[in-house]
């Protein structure tokens, strides 16, 4: 079994790539948005730490943590922020951990794919293979951010200035796949990179 990780830009159109994937024979695809919602659920050991750190005026009615309420928290406090990140980026990782381990030991699948923002920042090359960076256009990606997510020009340049550079990921990704034109034309790139590692239509080893 094979594990990569794929990471891009906000607005870089990485879901186009996941959905591909994951409609494929034999591939598994994870994104770290959904890992962390699960490593929050109550009994886990991120659910407790924030629960004391917080307080229980995060939790809802449900007794689960009222995601809305804890945003509007952190997001107003950098240093609040920032211990969340400190709770949720290892719990999420581990998670990765865990699940691939599974997958290896039952060797039904060939390919386990991992989204993350974060892969590079948060160092996982210690469980994925290679990434693959997902590049648009910076132009394009603000268009999509305005009209997919009605950000404004200021929000996107924050955003922008808080991600790695065009040049960073290049320099830790193995692969490129320019999403800059039509879906089809994504598709294609990938379609390729997965023939050439054997990992197309059920050919390849696990």
């Amino acid at each position: 079994m094979k594990i990569i990780g794929i990471t891009g830009g906000v607005g870089a159109g990485k879901s186009t790539v996941l959905q591909f994937l994951a409609g494929l024979p034999g591939v598994r695809v994870e994104e770290a948005d959904r890992a962390g919602h699960l490593v929050m659920e109550p009994g886990t050991e991120a659910f407790r730490k924030i629960r004391e750190h917080f307080g229980t005026g995060i939790l809802g009615k449900d007794g689960r943590i009222d995601r809305p309420v804890l945003s509007r928290i952190v997001f107003s406090d950098r240093r609040e922020l920032s211990w969340l990140n400190s709770v949720i980026h290892p719990a999420v990782k581990e998670w990765f951990r865990r699940e691939t381990e599974k997958e290896r030991k039952k060797a039904k699948i060939r390919l386990f794919v991992i989204e993350a923002a974060l892969l590079i920042e948060d160092h996982y090359e210690e469980l994925c293979e290679e990434f693959w960076y997902i590049y648009t256009a910076p132009e394009l990606r603000r268009e999509r951010l305005k009209a997919s997510r009605g950000y404004p020009d200021e929000k996107i340049d924050s955003i922008f200035r808080n991600q790695q550079t065009d040049a960073q990921f290049r320099a830790c990704c193995r692969e490129v796949i320019d999403n800059s034109g039509s879906p089809e034309e994504t598709l294609i790139q990938v379609k390729r990179l997965l023939e050439k590692k054997g990992l197309y239509e059920g050919k390849g080893e696990s």
